[in-house]
């Protein structure tokens, strides 16, 4: 005799296949209770904006910024690779943002256009560096690749970059002005050897919350 069971819905299914270890297929399911996820390309603008600084901002600039670099004499007729380090990102707008993004999309930007023209110091990873090559000195590890422990390199130049903002808020909405300027100092000398900008102004009539 076959007992019949009774007969689940695709929902109660998948929950007691999934507690075994097996899942049900999602294709085609859509959410009812909201909107789906939209995949958008990091230099578009999506329907979720404000007057402030967007993903699409972020990549005109460094991209600008990069290719503003690249083309100096300085770099693009250099003997030797110039060393270089990155300060952090001054952030003198309203809006709370990752600023130092910007200097890691420009120091990937150049490393992936420069072809070995530029080199950039990890100053990020300096407490660590300096762990390593201790234990190197006291003889706790050893590397077949620096057996003498060399000192550390200094920069040949300094990239600094800076945003500032200006709001103006009324009944009718909000407008936002963003200034970027970057710029490559020579630290032998102090001379700023490049610096440019780009300037971006957006209005909305309703003001987003950045995080």
């Amino acid at each position: 005799m076959i007992m019949k069971l009774p007969s689940l819905s695709n929902l109660t299914l998948c929950s007691a296949l999934a507690l075994t270890g097996f899942g049900c297929a999602t294709s085609g399911v859509k959410n009812p209770s909201g909107t789906p996820v939209t995949e958008m390309k990091a230099d578009e603008r999506g329907f979720v904006a404000g007057t402030g600084i967007e993903s699409q901002d972020m990549l005109a600039v460094t991209e600008k910024m990069a290719r503003g670099i690249l083309s100096i004499p300085q770099i693009a007729h250099a003997a030797t690779p110039p060393r270089i380090a990155l300060e952090p990102v001054k952030n003198e707008t309203r809006f709370p943002i990752n600023k130092d993004i910007f200097l890691t999309r420009i120091r990937v930007q150049l490393y992936s256009k420069a072809a070995g023209r530029v080199v950039f110091l990890d100053r990020e990873q300096m407490q660590a560096l300096e762990r390593e090559r201790e234990l190197k000195r006291t003889g706790q590890v050893t590397a077949s690749s620096d057996p003498s422990v060399q000192e550390f390199k200094g920069a040949d130049f300094l990239l600094t970059g800076k945003l500032q903002g200006m709001t103006t808020k009324a009944a009718a909405g909000t407008s936002d002005y963003v200034l970027y300027t970057f710029r490559l100092t020579d630290n032998r000398t102090s001379e700023i050897v490049w610096e440019d900008q780009a300037e971006i102004k957006k209005q909305g009539l309703e003001d987003a919350v950045y995080r």
